[in-house]
C-alpha cells in the first residue's frame, strides 16, 4: 500500500506536469475562411469555400470559423452561409463557429445546424456606430436574446472585442474602455473572449497596457489574440500574450482578410507564420504545418492573389526545418 505522503507526492507531481502540459498548448482559431474572405473582393461559390473548410480540417485544427450569418447586403461573400455550413464535412473533435450579430441571425445559423457562434462589440463607440451602427454599451444590449437563446438551446458562445488597442476614427483605445466590454461579455457568459487588434496598430507596449488591465477581470486561460499585421506587429504582439499566459490566437490562413471598416487594414496573422513560430518555440498546436501551406496555396490560387505568409513563401516542404 502506498503511503499517505508518497500518494501526496505523486498527486502535485501529476498536477504539475498536467499545468505543464497546458501551458505549451496553443489553440489556434482559424479564421479565414470568414474574416479572411469576408473582406476579399472576389466573390468565391460556396463549393470553393466548403473545400477550404474541408481541406482545413485536415490540417489538424481545433477551431475552424466557418462563416457569418449577417446580411448578404453588407457582407456579400457570406451570402452564402447555410449552404456552406451544411455542406462541409464536420470531423469530430474539430469546432465550426459562425458568426452572428443578432437574434435573427443566430436562429439561422441553428436552423444550419450551428453548435457554436460568436458574437462581436468593440471597445470604440466610434466603430461600433460604422460597424454595427450602435454604441458599443447598445451593442452589447443586442447580444442578450442571443446569449439567452444560446443557452436554452446549448450552443456555446464565443464573443470578440475589437479596436483593443487603436480605431480608425478615435485613434489610441484607452484599456478601461476595453475592460468594460470584455468584462460584460465574460459577465453573460462568453466562454472566451477573443482580442482584436482590429487594424493592426498595436505595438508590445500597447499590447501590455491593454492586457494588464483586462486579465485583472478574466483570466488569461479565457482569453485570445486576434491581432492584424498592417504594421508587421501581429507576431510581436502574440509572442505578448504568451507572456501573460493566453494560449489560444486567431490567425488567418495565408493572412487573408482585413477589415472593411478599417482602410488600409491588412490582414491577421498568417496562419503559418503563426505556427512556424509557435513550433520553434517548443509549443505545441497540433497543426501539421506542411498540409497547411498546401491549403494557403490553394486558396490563394482560388484568389487569384499572393500569400501574404512569408512562411508560406518561403518554404520549401518539410527538409527545409530548422533542427
Amino acid at each position: 500500500m502506498i503511503s499517505a505522503p508518497i500518494r501526496s507526492i505523486l498527486a502535485l507531481t501529476a498536477k504539475r506536469t498536467a499545468v505543464t502540459s497546458a501551458a505549451n498548448q496553443v489553440r489556434i482559431v482559424e479564421v479565414g475562411p470568414r474574416d479572411g474572405l469576408q473582406n476579399e473582393p472576389k466573390l468565391l461559390p460556396a463549393a470553393t469555400k466548403i473545400e477550404l473548410i474541408n481541406q482545413l480540417s485536415e490540417t489538424g485544427l481545433r477551431t475552424i470559423e466557418a462563416t457569418s450569418f449577417v446580411s448578404a447586403k453588407w457582407v456579400p461573400q457570406m451570402g452564402d452561409n447555410a449552404e456552406v455550413l451544411k455542406g462541409i464535412r464536420k470531423v469530430t473533435g474539430i469546432s465550426y463557429p459562425v458568426l452572428t450579430p443578432n437574434l435573427k441571425g443566430f436562429e439561422s445559423a441553428l436552423e444550419a445546424g450551428a453548435e457554436e457562434v460568436a458574437v462581436f462589440g468593440a471597445a470604440s463607440d466610434a466603430f461600433s456606430l460604422k460597424n454595427v451602427n450602435c454604441t458599443a454599451a447598445e451593442a452589447i444590449e443586442r447580444f442578450k436574446p442571443v446569449l439567452k437563446a444560446a443557452q436554452k438551446h446549448g450552443v456555446r458562445v464565443r464573443g470578440y472585442v475589437s479596436t483593443v488597442v487603436g480605431c480608425p476614427y478615435e485613434g489610441a483605445v484607452a484599456p478601461s474602455a476595453v475592460v468594460k466590454v470584455v468584462e460584460a461579455l465574460y459577465q453573460m457568459g462568453c466562454y472566451e473572449i477573443s482580442l482584436g487588434d482590429t487594424i493592426g496598430v498595436g505595438t508590445p507596449g500597447t499590447m501590455r497596457r491593454m492586457l494588464d488591465e483586462v486579465t485583472k477581470v478574466v483570466p488569461a486561460k479565457d482569453l485570445a489574440v486576434h491581432c492584424h499585421d498592417t504594421y508587421g506587429q501581429a507576431l510581436s504582439n502574440i509572442l505578448v500574450s504568451l507572456d501573460y499566459g493566453i494560449r489560444v490566437v486567431d490567425s488567418s490562413v495565408s493572412g487573408l482578410g482585413g477589415c472593411p471598416y478599417a482602410k488600409g487594414a491588412s490582414g491577421n496573422a498568417a496562419t503559418e507564420d503563426v505556427v512556424y513560430l509557435l513550433h520553434g518555440m517548443g509549443l505545441d498546436t497540433g497543426v501539421n504545418l506542411d498540409k497547411l501551406i498546401q491549403v494557403g496555396r490553394y486558396i490563394c490560387t482560388e484568389l487569384g492573389r499572393t500569400s501574404e505568409s512569408k512562411v508560406n513563401r518561403a518554404w520549401k516542404g518539410p527538409q527545409a526545418r530548422v533542427k
